[in-house]
């Protein structure tokens, strides 16, 4: 086979037809979503290889040795410890080599041993992680049902006394710093008011339920402790609420100026004049045109939500990853900062994924592409 042959194979194979550089396969030509779909798995497959170097190769640029964070200054003194110490961690390898071993540890599940816990670093997240997406999953959804409702009912009422104090609120969500709000809210609620329970994720009292999914609430309701479940609720409300103030603002805003946009085209105008009902009309026009641009404000919210909650957690004592990055950051804990890494990149990676495939399935015309 010549050399012009290969490259017009490689130009036309199925790869070339998945990233739409080539003629696609007769069965993925007959289905656009799974076309659609195998082409976002194929680049996030690309990007999670990407994320492991950038994230390997930011931790090793970390300012500081940590040698010395984890030994103290005068075991760095001792040749023999040092060497020993880095020897363990494998830091005496060249660049390159940790990386392979890295990867070579990540598709087994190792992601080493963290050097403040003495523990894999895979258990020390399948501990924290958890609490914090039951902290940023409570605080989205609370923020989708708030935000699109207040964004549609300001939509319509537009430049009435509802529209003018739902903006006003809105602006105040987007501008009030969340670290104020949740020392704020503590105070209030839990030190002057005596209306909700104190710090942590469960009464000390009560203990925490049987482990399955790691959150407090499912986990609960799964055992059939209630009691447990009303605590875990009463302590994760005000910190979702808290972390929602400023996602509730943003998609109020955004909710609004995406309605009013679609509420102005010429398909709602012939609805309305064919006699459909005002909910039809809403419903399954107007909120289904306008969710695209939703479920992308959406998403980037619920990622910013996950790096928003350190200050949350520290003020409300959540144990959560938050606390477990901090802490990993002050002892130089670079297993535990590249799993921290990892782990925060994937969920970014996953709501990426998922958002295309909502995409997908709300408006044909993305998969058609």
């Amino acid at each position: 086979m010549t050399g012009k042959q290969n490259r017009v194979r490689r130009r036309n194979g199925p790869l070339a037809a998945l990233l739409g550089r080539g003629p696609v396969p007769g069965f993925l030509a007959r289905r656009p979503l799974l076309r659609f779909l195998a082409r976002r798995i194929l680049v996030a497959i690309l990007l999670a290889w990407g994320i492991t170097l950038v994230t390997f190769v930011l931790t090793n640029m970390v300012p500081g040795d940590p040698v010395a964070a984890n030994l103290g200054q005068r075991a760095v003194g001792d040749p023999v410890a040092v060497a020993q110490w880095r020897a363990e961690h494998g830091l005496d390898k060249p660049l390159p080599q940790q990386y392979l071993l890295f990867l070579e540890g990540l598709l087994h599940g190792d992601l080493g041993i963290s050097q403040q816990s003495h523990r894999p670093v895979s258990e020390d997240l399948a501990e924290f992680v958890p609490a914090t997406l039951e902290l940023a999953g409570a605080a989205i959804l609370v923020s989708l049902v708030l935000g699109v409702a207040f964004g549609l009912i300001a939509a319509l009422r537009r430049d009435r006394l509802a529209d003018h104090v739902l903006r006003m609120l809105s602006l105040i969500g987007v501008s009030v710093p969340t670290f104020w709000l949740a020392l704020l809210a503590f105070y209030v609620f839990f030190y002057r008011l005596r209306l909700t329970p104190g710090s942590g994720r469960v009464d000390p009292a009560i203990g925490a339920p049987p482990p399955v999914t790691g959150l407090h609430t499912l986990d609960a309701a799964l055992a059939g402790r209630w009691d447990i479940f009303t605590s875990a609720l009463g302590h994760l409300i005000v910190p979702a609420l808290v972390l929602s103030l400023y996602t509730i603002g943003l998609l109020t805003r955004f909710t609004r100026s995406a309605v009013l946009e679609v509420l102005g085209q010429d398909y709602v105008r012939a609805g309305r004049a064919k006699g459909l009902s005002g909910r039809v009309i809403l419903f399954r026009y107007v909120l289904r045109s306008a969710l695209v641009p939703i479920i992308t404000v959406a998403g980037l919210a619920f990622g910013s939500l996950l790096s928003g909650t350190v200050l949350v957690e520290a003020i409300f004592a959540w144990q959560g990853v938050g606390q477990y990055a901090y802490k990993s950051a002050t002892a130089l804990d670079l297993p535990a900062i590249m799993g921290v890494g990892l782990v925060v990149s994937g969920v970014y990676l996953a709501i990426n994924l998922l958002v295309d495939v909502l995409y997908g399935v709300i408006d044909p015309r993305v998969r058609l592409r």
